[in-house]
């Protein structure tokens, strides 16, 4: 089944078989050493093919497995997903030269192609299989790309929205738009596209756009001006710094309200870090900034060591 070879997962290949005719749609299946060869080798010819190695005392293998399961019916059968217990596959393993689990390895035209070791989150995984499954073409993604290249915010948004009418529920056009009606504060709009997204769709993107729509629907009290004039007083007024900080973000001047986040960071090693710390991660995440974010993780992680 196997040849020596120069690929890094550990040295060996699949002889590639013949084409054979494509097995039933189905896109998650367990499979085993038997099954091996046609189920992912002659498969692989047809349509990429997800080898999931798992067992079952592995605690990652069990967060990782649903995610997997999830983006085999999210990608339409772009791919198809083969569970393999490596319990029961000593020689698939040894095949794969096996150091950890979970390990998932994408085979396309009957060799393994790519991988990637331990239970990522679900983008990581996404942008795995992205790098290496032709996209899909619809006019609605076609409008998602024109939106992105238009040459103004409302031009954007309307053709999102021809795009929404076009394919209603589309998940990329659907969270574009939404991210377009929080830059405009159109907080009513954006929640209720958000709420009518099924389960199956909330990825870390929806997430995202759910946690900054929060930011903005609730206002801190507080005064700006007043709470500037505490710091300036005393630069460790942490407390006003936290409320500036809340008030900065809710009104989406994400990297203002991290520079008063590090500066609690860098002038205090105790309590009043660790809360800064945690406050800054959940404001990554919601922060629509790359260059912000970047800045703040840069010195976030300057400033801890």
């Amino acid at each position: 089944m196997f040849s020596k070879t120069s690929f890094d997962t550990g040295g060996y290949a699949f002889n590639t078989p013949a084409a054979t005719p494509a097995p039933a749609p189905v896109l998650t299946f367990d499979v085993t050493e038997v099954e091996f060869e046609k189920a992912v080798l002659e498969r692989s010819l047809d349509v990429p093919v997800l080898l999931d190695c798992w067992a079952p005392w592995c605690g990652p293998c069990r967060s990782l497995g649903p995610v997997l399961e999830k983006l085999a019916q999210a990608y339409g059968g772009r791919f198809v997903l083969a569970k393999l217990n490596t319990d029961e596959a000593p020689q698939i393993a040894a095949a794969l030269q096996m150091r950890s689990i979970p390990l998932v390895v994408l085979f396309v035209g009957g060799r393994p192609v790519d991988q990637f070791v331990g239970a990522l989150p679900e983008s990581k995984v996404r942008e795995f299989l992205d790098r290496h499954l032709q996209p899909q073409t619809s006019p609605a993604d076609q409008l998602r790309a024109d939106a992105a290249a238009a040459p103004d915010a409302e031009s954007a948004e309307t053709l999102l929205k021809n795009a929404l009418a076009l394919e209603p529920g589309h998940v990329g056009a659907t969270l574009d738009l939404v991210e377009r009606l929080l830059d405009r504060r159109a907080l009513d709009d954006a929640q209720a596209l958000l709420a009518g997204m099924p389960a199956e769709a909330r990825d870390d993107r929806h997430a995202a756009a759910s946690a900054r729509l929060q930011l903005a629907l609730h206002r801190p009290a507080g005064d700006p001006a007043a709470l500037a004039a505490r710091i300036a007083a005393n630069a460790r007024d942490f407390d006003a710094r936290f409320d500036l900080a809340a008030l900065l973000a809710h009104d989406g001047e994400f990297r203002a309200a991290f520079e008063q986040l590090l500066e609690v960071v860098l002038r205090d090693k105790g309590e009043q870090r660790e809360r800064a710390r945690k406050q800054l991660i959940e404001w990554f995440n919601a922060c629509p900034d790359a260059d912000a974010v970047s800045y703040g993780r840069r010195y976030l992680g300057m400033y801890l060591n």
